[in-house]
């Protein structure tokens, strides 16, 4: 069951902590290429501001965004701005969504996200927790996978399996750190490949953000995971 008030004070907590790392910077290194392609560090914490404010909508029954074109136009726009006034947004987006998060609701119902994907209200926070999470690590400002919470890090996982379960370009896989192991890719009554390593490798490889090269694959190649 999601605990949605103890995923929101999880939110708050990965909030300060991207904050005070990211005060450590200047504008110069704002501007400097995140770890994902084609986007600024600039763009990064514009995207998270601008995210916190989508998934309030989804809370309060709106569409996300207006429009892909628009969500993208809106991190074009807020990308170049200065450090603090993209940290004084962060700061100020989080807090509406912790308003919103702590408003009597029906945390049983369903809301729509982006491109008609849809969820329990209950999990919202720990989608944002996700955001908040993996694009600090996007940053490149010290904090990596490794350092993400041990808690975090195994729902993560099981979160990404579930998502490419079923999928036609998967092979049946079972992923596991040596303690825990997941299923994941075509239905099948047995695994044709199963993926191997630490829980922080495995979490990056299942989010595109490691080539798994740490991780040892028996049965098969390593899976070349779509794009999420």
């Amino acid at each position: 069951m999601m605990d949605h008030a103890r995923d929101l004070a999880s939110v708050r907590d990965a909030t300060e902590r991207l904050l005070t790392a990211a005060t450590k910077l200047d504008n110069a290194a704002v501007a400097e290429p995140s770890r994902l392609p084609g986007w600024s560090r600039g763009h990064v914490l514009a995207h998270l501001a601008r995210n916190a404010d989508a998934l309030v909508n989804a809370l309060q029954g709106r569409p996300m965004y207006a429009s892909a074109e628009s969500r993208d136009a809106d991190i074009e726009r807020d990308a170049p701005r200065p450090l603090d006034v993209q940290l004084a947004d962060l700061r100020e987006s989080e807090a509406r969504f912790q308003e919103a998060g702590a408003a009597p609701a029906d945390w049983s119902r369903t809301v729509e996200l982006r491109n008609g994907v849809t969820d329990k209200a209950a999990r919202v926070p720990f989608r944002r927790w996700v955001e908040v999470e993996l694009h600090h690590v996007d940053l490149g400002i010290g904090y990596e996978l490794e350092d993400l919470p041990a808690e975090f890090v195994e729902r993560e996982i099981d979160f990404l399996a579930e998502r490419f379960i079923g999928h036609p370009d998967v092979p049946p896989t079972r992923v596991t750190d040596g303690t825990r192991a997941w299923s994941t890719g075509r239905e099948a009554a047995d695994p044709e490949v199963t993926v191997r390593g630490p829980a922080p490798d495995l979490l990056g490889w299942l989010s595109g953000r490691r080539d798994g090269a740490c991780l040892t694959a028996e049965g098969g190649p390593l899976p070349t995971l779509p794009p999420l």
